[in-house]
């Protein structure tokens, strides 16, 4: 009977680990590079830890079930790291740099609805507006979208939650006046819709090629490439490399190995066992994690546009995951064919 608990509570236990880990990210990552540290040099670094520790990993539990490499393949796994990784993690961070990291993982909760908006566009799925999931879906695309309209134009009052007394010297006090802007959030929604985009070109992946673990490396090692070469562009001089402060370096192995190896490999792990949907219905808890972090380490203020569109966000991505559920229990329909079978 205990065995039978743990092993049903052991997903659950592993997701909240996992919000617990991306929170640590945000964290380090603003530190990092409160410190001077280029979004850019980060993103790089982050790649190639990250592909140093799932690279032995995919060689080792995938060995003998690779399918043959093809050019079409081949393409696919370009774009995605393109878009999934290159892009996704630069105008994250980059937008991360230029905001908060409360306002990061709230924008970040965009991504069921504009992966629910593209799949439209691309014809991967149905908008059934006249089925109660699809309307669900609907509804919450449009609370998640007016809530990023509000989290990023809106400020508002500071929500008098008093200080924290904990100060970190590494971190900046206050914003900068970048981040007083719009640019930051804009970034992250783009980031939002990179990855979204990254959904619907790994879904025709996945089928050609249904090796996770060496298909995400060899999206690593070109990321790498991607990222090392946007990097060099943007910061050529070698000072601008160096992991000192220790923060630096920290931010990058944690962000690549803890994050891009170990984090993903425990969602995918969760999926496995309890579905994609159950894992999404965790993220929501990402964002008080981080707002709680970002309050008592970089003594960031909450601000009442801030948790209003945070609000709505999550308000849409469960309306979005609870349309999706619903569709997934519809029973199906049976054709002449199945019936004769019987």
């Amino acid at each position: 009977m205990a065995e039978k608990m743990v092993s049903s509570l052991l997903p659950a236990f592993i997701m909240v680990l996992v919000q617990f880990e991306f929170a640590g990210m945000n964290i380090f990552s603003k530190l990092a590079m409160d410190t001077g540290m280029n979004p850019f040099i980060h993103v790089a670094y982050r790649q190639i830890f990250a592909f140093l520790f799932l690279a032995p990993i995919a060689f080792f539990v995938e060995r003998g079930k690779r399918p043959p490499m093809t050019l079409k393949v081949l393409v696919q796994v370009f774009f995605c790291s393109m878009f999934g990784l290159t892009l996704n993690q630069i105008t994250y961070f980059v937008g991360l740099k230029l905001s908060t990291p409360t306002i990061g993982c709230a924008l970040s909760n965009l991504l069921p609805a504009l992966t629910f908006v593209l799949a439209v566009v691309f014809k991967q799925e149905d908008a059934k507006l006249k089925t109660l999931g699809g309307l669900a879906k609907l509804i919450g695309t449009v609370a998640a979208v007016s809530g990023a309209m509000v989290l990023s134009m809106y400020h508002g009052p500071v929500i008098p939650i008093g200080e924290s007394t904990i100060h970190l010297r590494m971190a900046k006090d206050g914003l900068n006046p970048a981040q007083g802007t719009i640019v930051g959030p804009i970034l992250v929604i783009v980031s939002a819709l990179t990855w979204a985009i990254w959904f619907v070109i790994q879904a025709k992946m996945g089928d050609a090629y249904p090796v996770p673990y060496s298909s995400s490396a060899l999206m690593l090692a070109m990321s790498t490439v991607e990222c090392s070469i946007f990097g060099m562009i943007i910061m050529p001089h070698k000072r601008e490399w160096a992991l000192y402060p220790p923060i630096r370096a920290l931010a990058s192995v944690y962000g690549g190995v803890v994050c891009s190896g170990i984090g993903v490999c425990m969602m995918s792990w969760s999926i496995q066992r309890r579905g994609a949907l159950f894992v999404s219905v965790f993220s929501p808890l990402l964002l008080v994690i981080v707002a709680i972090l970002s309050w008592a380490f970089l003594r960031e203020k909450l601000y009442v546009g801030t948790v209003l569109g945070s609000v709505l966000i999550v308000i849409g991505l469960y309306a979005v995951l609870w349309g999706k559920s619903k569709e997934l229990e519809a029973p199906k329909v049976e054709t002449k064919e199945d019936i004769e079978m019987h």
